[in-house]
This record gives structure tokens, sequence and C-alpha cells, in this order.
């Protein structure tokens, strides 16, 4: 039987971000994950939930009241799964297509790039809309 998943609930502000990441850094600590696995699955996790705390929200008509996120992090032999759950309005990132590359560094526009860094660093990257929320899986494998 698996063990069960760490969670941790917060209030999508400002602050959400940076406490995430210490939620996760003491996971990887605790769990002694390896530092490429580590390090992809937290910029991962700035990266989304960072877009969540700034866009979900933008529209009260459109989100849950109050608003709120929720981590869940499972872990098993194949790797890791950190979900986020949110209630803010509905949004699939995964169907968002990436920028194009520019040429030069000269060229390159800010913005639009986590989700290609995110698809690099993880396995996988699901998204569902169920009961109100927004279900965002990132999963991660050693190796």
């Amino acid at each position: 039987m698996p063990p069960p998943p760490d969670t941790l609930d917060l209030v999508p502000d400002q602050n959400a971000v940076a406490a995430a990441l210490q939620w996760l850094e003491g996971i990887a600590e605790r769990d002694a994950w390896p530092p490429k696995l580590g390090f992809g699955l937290s910029l991962s996790l700035d990266e989304a939930l960072t877009n969540i705390v700034d866009y979900a929200f933008d529209d009260p008509a459109a989100a849950g009241s109050p608003p709120s996120v929720t981590l869940h992090c499972r872990q098993d032999e194949t790797g890791i799964a950190l979900e986020i759950v949110d209630n803010g309005r509905p949004h699939d990132p995964t169907k968002t297509p990436p920028p194009p590359l520019a040429a030069t560094l000269d060229e390159a526009e800010i913005g639009g790039h986590g989700l290609r860094l995110m698809r690099h660093y993880l396995h996988d990257l699901r998204y569902a809309r169920s009961g109100g929320s927004n279900r965002l899986t990132l999963v991660a494998r050693a190796g």
C-alpha cells in the first residue's frame, strides 16, 4: 500500500509560491531525491503556481470562493506525481502552444517559455477539470 500523499493547502496570494517551494524542498530533502529531479519539480511548480496565482483568480465571476490551491505529492517506485488543485477559472495549460524559439537571444521575448521548460524536466504533464477545480499533475521520474 503506497504511503499517503504529502498535502499543502494554500491561499493563492503573493506568499503561496515561496511557501510551496519550501514545502517541496522539505520533502525532497527528507526523501533524498536526486538533485536533478528536485530541481525539475521545483522549477515546474514555481512556473505553474505563479501562473495560477497571477491569472486563475483574476475573474472573480469565473473562480471559486474562497480562492484555494492544494498540493498533493505522491511517490512510488516509478517516480513522483505532484498534483496542483485550484478552484480558479478553467484553463488547460497543456493545450497552450509554445511560442516560437528566437533565432538569437537579442530577438528573444520574455514570457511564454515556462511550459517548454516544464516539459523538458517532467516525464508527463496532465490536466483535468473536475468538480469545479483545475487539476494539473506534474510527473517526474529519476534518471
